[in-house]
């Protein structure tokens, strides 16, 4: 409508004290009329208030609408810090528009805070449009501004002009940026010396100001650093700086003394003679302290070296060449010193940058020195034993003692060689063998000692290697010196023969291969063509009769001298078929290729046949001689050969032995009735006379066990009385003897005749194999006569 709209506001914008109790009423939906347009609405100004306002509540303003009377309209504000977070920080009378602050205000939490203001009446309906009401926190300095880190730390160069950049400290204040309360300015507090720093108060750089800055005076310096708001007139805090200063090569090595005495022992290498010191005030293990030695003066041979410590800095002195005491007792050194890294033009020069170093030389028994080590030689192979293979000697490098050497050997695997102990010289002392297991590549080593008579003595090694050279000693060989070829030139594709050489490199191949110049009318209807430095190819000149064909060729070596040899081929020609292979039908004559003749197979064969004969001839007089030596022992030994064992092919033990006899004479009757087998006639003994054999009547078996002695006793009269069946001793031989028999043994060992009862001198004619049996049952040599 046409009514105003008043506001009451606070005036202590930054001080957060009120200085009128009432706030100010605005109308902010207050039109005013002008001419040409219909403004909708005051834009409100921001309200202002303090942070950390401790008197709470604090109104704020106040709001009125002119549409209604006053108690007819409902006010109500939105937004963050009434029904947003942070929530409850203001507040509005709903009936009278007065907005308040209830909580203390944080402006590095929040710095404003923006509301939307509603007029509704009594029924909830819109009076007016809602208006922006925009709350501005007003900062005040309670920060105190902070370092971003407790120590700064930066590096500068000793020496370094004003106004060289060493580092920046940096810090921050969470106070408004826009006003004092941020304003920030730094200082140096102390430096714990000259004022040889500075810091520039606004960007916190710290630079140097004047010179003077030695490290070796004073490596590192501790600054203490202050920063304060409100332009340096606030609120402050402190940090520490540490600059380290950084070296640089100022100071010049210098050695501790101008001369140093060593000694050094001659005769050997890789020791260390002394020390030399040095000092340097440089930073330690930089390149700026580090020292190289030189040796300017009085080393021509180089026979010294000096190398740096590095942990101490010194100049060791070593040998790295042998010392002769003979050539020269003393050195006299020079040596320089300087650092790693160039030194700075303005450093003051060393005044002992050099020294003098002597080295004293101490005489020792020096170790004999061979002449030529290793000494190489070579020699033949199959020398003979005492062939001079070379002289090994050594001298005395002590001549100003003199003392006498002696030679003997320290290393020969194969025993070869022979040292002579007052002159080195070496000889063989037997034929060393090609296939030595110790022959390297063709060269035999050797290890010759030299020793002289000095207290303690000294010992030198030297190796002797040896070349053991090939020798042309064997001729080319054919292989194999037989072969097969077709009988027409035009067939196959002849004969491919090759030859093999015991001997190495260069005396064996290439070979040469020829037709024997003995034979001229080889070449008539044979050529030899060479295909490699290994094989050569045979072939017909014209058709050659089938069958074996002996050829003798020429066979030759490349070594020098060259080696050759007439050997023969034996060569088979035989009928080809159009692919140049021999027919089947030529079997038998490429058989013949093998070397061996027609003449020679038929020789052979009948020197099998004529050992064969000899062989059987040799049997049957043996088997003569047994039987006559059997007649002998069977002589009055009619009734009892149960001793005999001239003519035992077996002995009839075991089980498993049922063969010689029947078995069925002892078996339970009532097994064998079970059995059902007929008893037939019983199988010979093979060494009783088939005229004394005669068929045995069936005997009844018995059907009690009473009757089983009396069966066993009848059956061992039969036995013994009957040459046809075994004899009685294998009767122990059972199969089943029953329980509880009533029968007696069955052994025979009481018989009455005995092997004292038999004559056995016909062993002695047996031979050696049966000497020993003789000289056991038969009478003795001496005795034969009366034997027989």
């Amino acid at each position: 409508g046409d009514g105003g709209f008043s506001l009451l506001q606070s005036l202590c914008l930054s001080v957060g004290v009120p200085r009128l109790r009432r706030p100010h009423t605005l109308y902010p939906w207050h039109r005013v009329p002008a001419p040409g347009r219909v403004r909708r609405a005051w834009v409100i100004p921001p309200i202002s208030v303090s942070e950390n306002h401790k008197r709470l509540p604090f109104p704020l303003v106040q709001i009125k609408s002119d549409k209604q009377q006053l108690g007819s309209i409902i006010y109500s504000i939105q937004g963050p810090g009434v029904d947003e977070e942070p929530r409850g920080i203001f507040s509005i009378d709903k009936f009278t528009g007065k907005v308040s602050l209830n909580a203390v205000l944080d402006r590095e939490k929040t710095d404003r805070f923006r509301l939307r203001a509603f007029a509704l009446d009594l029924g909830g309906s819109t009076l007016e449009e809602p208006t922006d009401l925009e709350i501005v926190v007003v900062d005040q300095n309670d920060n105190r501004p902070v370092f971003r880190q407790e120590v700064f730390t930066g590096q500068v160069l000793e020496g370094a002009v004003p106004g060289t950049y060493v580092t920046r400290a940096e810090a921050t204040d969470a106070d408004d940026p826009e006003t004092d309360n941020a304003a920030l300015r730094y200082s140096i507090l102390e430096q714990g010396g000259p004022q040889l720093f500075s810091i520039d108060p606004h960007t916190g750089e710290i630079r140097t100001v004047q010179v003077g800055l030695d490290r070796e005076v004073v490596a590192v310096y501790n600054l203490t650093l202050q920063v304060a708001d409100m332009s340096g007139d606030g609120l402050t805090a402190t940090a520490s700086a540490i600059i380290t200063l950084e070296d640089v090569n100022d100071n010049a090595p210098e050695f501790t003394r101008g001369q140093f005495f060593l000694e050094a022992t001659e005769a050997v290498s890789g020791v260390d003679v002394g020390r030399l010191e040095v000092e340097d005030r440089d930073l330690p293990g930089s390149p700026n302290w580090v020292v190289r030695f030189t040796i300017l003066e009085g080393d021509p041979d180089g026979q010294f070296a000096i190398r740096t410590d590095p942990r101490t800095n010194e100049g060791v002195l070593s040998v790295v060449k042998p010392l002769d005491y003979e050539s020269r007792e003393r050195y006299d050194l020079k040596v320089a010193a300087q650092n790693e890294a160039p030194l700075q033009a303005a450093a003051p020069r060393a005044e002992r940058g050099q020294a003098r170093v002597s080295v004293q030389v101490r005489d020792v028994n020096e170790a004999p020195v061979f002449q030529q080590n290793p000494l190489r030689t070579s020699l033949a192979e199959g020398a003979a034993p005492g062939t001079p293979v070379a002289t090994f000697s050594a001298r005395d490098p002590d001549t100003q003692q003199p003392q006498r050497l002696s030679y003997s050997k320290d290393y020969d695997p194969e025993d070869w060689l022979q040292v002579d102990g007052a002159t080195g010289r070496v000889q063989t002392q037997r034929v060393l063998s090609p296939a030595s297991p110790f022959l390297k590549d063709g060269w035999y080593r050797a290890i010759i000692l030299a020793r002289d008579d000095a207290s303690p003595p000294s010992t030198a090694t030297g190796t002797l290697s040896v070349e053991i050279l090939e020798v042309n000693d064997h001729a080319p060989e054919l292989s194999p010196p037989w072969g097969s070829l077709c009988s027409t030139p035009e067939q196959g594709s002849g004969l491919l023969l090759g030859a093999t050489d015991e001997d190495l490199p260069p005396h064996g191949a290439p070979f040469h291969f020829q037709l024997s110049p003995r034979l001229p009318e080889l070449a008539r209807n044979w050529s030899l063509s060479q295909v490699n430095v290994s094989h050569a190819r045979l072939q017909p000149r014209l058709q050659v009769q089938e069958g074996l064909h002996r050829l003798s060729l020429l066979l030759q070596d490349s070594g020098q001298p060259p080696q050759q040899r007439e050997q023969p081929l034996n060569v088979t020609v035989c009928r080809c078929g159009l692919d140049g292979a021999c027919l089947p039908g030529a079997a038998a004559l490429r058989a013949g290729g093998a070397g061996i003749s027609l003449g020679a197979l038929v020789i052979v064969l009948a020197s099998v046949i004529l050992l064969l004969l000899l062989a059987l001839l040799v049997a049957l007089l043996v088997r003569c001689r047994q039987q006559s030596c059997d007649k002998r022992l069977l002589h009055g030994l009619q009734d009892d050969l149960r001793d005999n064992i001239l003519n035992y092919d077996e002995q009839g033990g075991g089980e498993e032995d049922q063969d010689a006899y029947d078995m069925d004479q002892l078996r339970h009757p009532a097994e064998l009735a079970a059995l059902g087998a007929p008893l037939g006639r019983p199988s010979l003994r093979r060494d009783a006379p088939f005229s004394r054999s005669h068929p045995q009547a069936p005997r009844v078996l018995p059907t009690s066990p009473s009757d089983i002695a009396d069966f066993i006793n009848e059956g061992l009269e039969a036995v013994d009385s009957d040459p046809a069946v075994p004899p009685y001793d294998t009767a122990l031989i059972y199969d089943y003897e029953g329980d509880g028999s009533v029968a007696g043994t069955l052994s025979s060992i009481l018989s009455s005749l005995g092997d004292e009862d038999a004559d056995y001198s016909c062993l002695w004619d047996w031979g050696p194999r049966f000497a020993r049996l003789a000289d056991l049952y038969g009478p003795r040599e001496g005795t034969r006569e009366e034997a027989f």
